[in-house]
């Protein structure tokens, strides 16, 4: 896998909101970006509750994973979550995104597929589920961004570039300096 990041707090914060973890071994590969609502420290507070807890069980898929995040987060602000999985043995990728984490898978041959997320947000109450599977092909580039990241800024001539630093160089070149929310752009490409 090749991944490439570009992440950045809302101006005039220290802290960031959104928080991202991704771990990689022999049979599957995981990526996961949680943006914690409002801004600022108490916003990380949660994206971290989560991360850890993605931290401490990447072994599990997609559901059960999104459901211990949730359990961790009685008592503290809610989150977005965007979780991906790509099984190496099954040659398959599961995502689910919950508020406005935003997904978009780009196959080998440019064909752009945008998830629409699952409205709403982790809190500690029990939720509904919607997870995306398909067939992963070598060349695939999956893009998860926060809110702070305007999708339609990521057009064709992102996805066309030759890697997925350029990706995220580009993005940050033309669009770095103005940020209304923390912004987190991660590119992935399957090799």
């Amino acid at each position: 896998m090749n991944l490439s990041v570009f992440q950045k707090a809302k101006k005039g914060n220290y802290y960031c909101g959104d928080s991202y973890f991704y771990k990689e071994t022999d049979n599957a590969f995981l990526c996961a970006l949680a943006d914690g609502l409002g801004s600022g420290e108490m916003a990380r507070e949660s994206s971290k509750a989560v991360m850890e807890v993605i931290e401490e069980n990447p072994e599990l898929t997609v559901e059960p994973l999104v459901k211990k995040c949730n359990e961790v987060l009685v008592g503290k602000r809610g989150v977005v979550l965007g979780i991906l999985r790509i099984d190496f043995n099954a040659l398959t990728y599961s995502y689910s995104s919950i508020g406005n984490i935003g997904v978009i898978t780009v196959d080998p041959d440019g064909v752009r597929n945008r998830n629409i997320p699952l409205a709403g947000y982790l809190s500690g109450y029990p939720r509904s589920l919607r997870i995306t599977h398909g067939k992963v092909q070598k060349g695939m580039v999956f893009l998860m961004f926060s809110d702070g990241v305007n999708d339609r800024r990521l057009s064709s001539k992102f996805t066309r570039s030759k890697g997925v630093e350029q990706i995220t160089e580009h993005y940050k070149d033309l669009y770095g300096q103005s940020r209304d929310d923390d912004t987190t752009l991660i590119a992935i490409e399957y090799e």
